[in-house]
């Protein structure tokens, strides 16, 4: 089904648009921004293949890839005391790009700490692969966004403003495709118009609602740096504008592609930029969100997306993961992004130093 909403990779969605990523190659050595590359230390061998899986055509298609099996020497901390998911042997599996990655590796690493065997089948291409994984049981959890399964999975045209409702929607449309929905997070991946600081204090600006005041006091105060693609949707800034009362000319709106748009707000070029909200960007540019005060962007909160049978075989599951995203938000997300994409860490590192300073586990 196609709606006004789509996103690829978690990305907005549409020809020409970037996927979420910015297009870093991750295969082999992986490379990211500023050229560098990272490798996990550890036996990643045969991620990069195809598997063959009992789903078929359309999981090889995705990227299901055959996994390895994760060998970290991690211990409970605050989570898995007692470790109650010794003998039990599961699989996570996540998206390919940044957030996606370290979100996988959470919940992986989690599962070790509480006893659990686990195959990492992380990096899967698009949303589909990853999705049919969970659905047909050949993984058995992952970090899924409530808009993505709304929209992308269960075929809604529109999304829900209040993301407690949404989530609430979507568990409950996911239950007849055996998967359970457990607690979402505050983190919410998804469109944001951001400043520099020194316009912040210059302004006052605090959420959209003041850059439409602005733009009616001042209307020359107010610049966008923004994608071409956003500019011209009713779900970017033609609505965004409408449900605000914005009264920004053509001429204060400069188009441009994404990777620019975070450089050029922090430069002060234009006065706000269109970001998404946990990229690791906002934070190593010291740019400053404005908060979606009338709700107009969609939801995109993440969960654990978990196989029915596995959580029913494995109930402790809930209990070793509702903690863990109960402190996920964006300022974490971002903190957690910039690690891999700005300062080239390793996805699975960066999962596994964030666990350890929560308490949530241990290193042996």
């Amino acid at each position: 089904m196609t709606t006004g909403w789509t996103r690829q990779g978690d990305g907005w969605a549409s020809a020409g648009r970037r996927a979420r990523g910015d297009g870093r190659v991750r295969a082999g050595g992986r490379s990211v921004a500023g050229g560098r590359s990272w490798a996990r230390g550890r036996s990643v061998a045969g991620r990069g293949a195809l598997a063959v899986v009992t789903v078929g055509a359309l999981l090889a298609g995705c990227g299901l890839t055959s996994g390895s099996p994760m060998v970290d020497d991690v211990g409970p901390g605050s989570i898995g005391r007692g470790e109650p998911l010794k003998g039990a042997s599961l699989t996570v599996t996540s998206k390919e790009f940044t957030e996606q990655l370290i979100l996988g590796a959470i919940m992986g690493i989690a599962f070790e700490a509480a006893g659990a065997q686990v195959l990492d089948r992380t990096g899967i291409q698009g949303s589909i692969g990853a999705r049919e994984a969970v659905k047909s049981g050949e993984a058995d959890g992952m970090y899924e966004y409530t808009g993505t399964a709304w929209i992308t999975y269960q075929g809604n045209s529109r999304p829900i403003t209040d993301p407690a409702k949404q989530w609430e929607a979507v568990r409950d449309a996911d239950l007849d495709n055996g998967i359970t929905w457990l607690a979402p997070a505050e983190l919410n991946n998804t469109y944001a118009l951001a400043t520099n600081q020194a316009n912040e204090k210059k302004y006052g600006t605090r959420n959209l609602s003041d850059v439409a005041a602005l733009s009616r006091s001042d209307p020359r105060a107010v610049s966008l740096c923004v994608e071409s693609e956003f500019a011209s949707r009713d779900d970017g800034l033609v609505g965004m504008k409408k449900a605000y009362g914005m009264d920004i000319p053509g001429s204060q709106v400069i188009r441009m592609d994404t990777g620019i748009i975070y450089t050029q707000t922090a430069k002060g070029a234009c006065t706000f930029g269109e970001v998404f909200t946990t990229d690791g960007r906002i934070k190593a540019m010291k740019l400053v969100v404005m908060a979606d005060d009338k709700h107009f962007f969609p939801n995109y909160n993440v969960a654990p997306e978990i196989n029915t049978k596995a959580l029913e075989k494995h109930p402790e599951i809930k209990d070793i993961l509702d903690p863990i995203t109960a402190k996920l938000d964006n300022s974490v997300a971002r903190t957690l992004n910039a690690k891999v994409d700005v300062d080239g860490d390793d996805p699975h590192e960066v999962a596994l130093d964030w666990l350890v300073s929560e308490g949530f586990i241990t290193r042996d």
